[in-house]
């Protein structure tokens, strides 16, 4: 029976579904990705996405970082924060959090018991579906004060855009999964911008004009307002080691504040400039957050895979860049934060990527790469990624590792003692590499070197000039 399914047996039964992050085969359309599925379920569970307050997240990069900022910034200021998240590194219970706690297995079965005679009333109803709506069902059972909700694929279509929520937050947009959401950037703000409800603010990162046009239309046509990072909301770097991000932020026309983040890079204080604008719309709906935890919770984000550096001799990081954009942003931080060399790449890919756009950006800096495989359905060969790299002119040394732990072995010995190892190519990858280092489950690992980080002072704001935000906003 039903009730009496294990952990394990219900995660079979869920798998059973078909799954668009293994199947992406099938065109990405009406027919085929429908809310009325997810709103049928949902229905029948009795809507509990309804029963708190919503921050819905899209966007091609930083959807994960700026969730998981706002989610700490609700933490901090004493809510209890759902978040919903995809995909998973190492263990599939990730995708859903409270107050950044793993789901239990007991709950995850239980949920997935009292749903399945639901479930089984829904024809051709995906895998998806059935973990938004699951993900939607545990946060009121728990009853949450607020969730964060991050979008699985593209927005429009997507089993999330359920909810109508406080705002809507549009994360940098560039090239990904373009057999499914269209080819220009254009064609994918428009699926992104789906999650633009009538009246409800939405937040965007900066973003090239011909996906900045599209995304003003559809708020226009539906009366929301708009938030535009690099103009309405401005920000300036102070600094980025490995140990912390420090920026200004704030409304243009208006002093602005000091805010810090473990996350590193240029790119995460447009991330959390983003969040801070998101949660001021959120603020103004009613939700209880203060400007000082949003600063408190920015300093204590968590969220693993992101330029993070590994307890390991030699040096290794690790980064869940999937696209060319991601790493032209992975080349840039590691130039500037890592001069340890010789540079070693190990690079996995699934096979709907545009590896040869990540490799153009990252193989000129590499000294030797080690191509290899996630165990994934959809991951490259390495014969294959090696031949792609060969046709970017790629000169030096490639050796060809299936095996994620083998591959370890041999970046390890062709860093040596002053080099570098960087793990790259997709979220997959990084999280079989992060399992294998022994590291903890949804949480990152400190690097040794680096010291507490204490959130800064409000003390004395300080002007942002608004060119400040503009300088390469179709790279962030």
């Amino acid at each position: 029976m039903a009730s009496q399914q294990s952990y394990s047996e219900a995660l079979d039964y869920l798998y059973s579904f078909i799954n668009w992050e293994v199947e992406r085969h099938v065109r990405y359309a009406p027919e085929v990705m429908t809310m009325d599925r997810p709103r049928q379920v949902l229905a029948a569970l009795g809507n509990p996405h309804e029963n708190y307050p919503v921050i819905h997240v899209t966007g091609t990069k930083g959807k994960g970082s700026v969730g998981a900022m706002c989610a700490s910034a609700l933490r901090a200021a004493g809510l209890r924060t759902g978040l919903y998240s995809s995909p998973h590194l190492q263990d599939f219970r990730e995708r859903f959090r409270i107050n950044n706690l793993l789901i239990s297995q007991d709950d995850f079965t239980a949920l997935v018991n009292e749903m399945r005679p639901v479930i089984d009333t829904v024809p051709d109803i995906t895998w998806f579906e059935i973990t938004t709506a699951l993900a939607f069902l545990y946060f009121a059972q728990q009853n949450v004060d607020a969730a964060v909700i991050e979008v699985g694929l593209g927005g429009r279509l997507d089993a999330t855009n359920v909810v109508t929520p406080v705002v809507s937050v549009i994360t940098s947009l560039s090239y990904d999964h373009t057999h499914l959401l269209g080819d220009s950037l254009a064609s994918i703000a428009r699926e992104k911008g789906g999650i633009i409800k009538p009246g409800v603010p939405v937040v965007s990162a900066p973003q090239p004009a011909e996906a900045l046009d599209v995304l003003t239309e559809i708020a226009a046509e539906r009366n929301a307002p708009l938030t535009l990072v690099g103009r309405d909301c401005l920000f300036t770097l102070q600094s980025s080691t490995l140990a912390r991000t420090e920026f200004l932020a704030g409304p243009a026309g208006q002093l602005a504040e000091s805010y810090c983040t473990k996350l590193t890079g240029e790119h995460q204080a447009i991330n959390a400039t983003v969040a801070l604008a998101a949660l001021d719309h959120a603020r103004q709906a009613g939700v209880a957050i203060t400007p000082e935890a949003i600063r408190a919770g920015f300093a204590e984000v968590d969220w693993p895979g992101r330029l993070e550096v590994v307890p390991y001799q030699p040096t290794l990081v690790l980064d869940a860049a999937h696209n060319g954009a991601s790493a032209r942003r992975l080349r840039a931080a590691l130039d500037e934060l890592f001069p340890q060399r010789p540079l070693v790449l190990i690079f996995g890919a699934s096979a709907d990527k545009d590896v040869s756009g990540m490799f153009k950006e990252l193989l000129p800096i590499v000294d030797h790469l080690i191509v290899t495989q996630a165990i994934h359905p959809r991951a490259f060969a390495p014969d294959e990624l090696a031949a792609l790299a060969r046709q970017q002119a790629y000169p030096g040394s490639i050796d060809q590792i299936p095996v994620v732990d083998q591959a370890l072995d041999r970046a390890t010995e062709l860093a040596g003692d002053k080099g570098m190892i960087c793990t790259t190519g997709s979220l997959f990858i990084v999280g079989e590499m992060r399992t294998l280092c022994g590291l903890p489950v949804g949480h990152v690992t400190e690097p040794r070197s680096a010291p507490p980080i204490t959130p800064p002072p409000a003390a004395q704001p300080v002007p942002v000039q608004r060119g400040a935000c503009g300088k390469g906003t179709q790279d962030q």
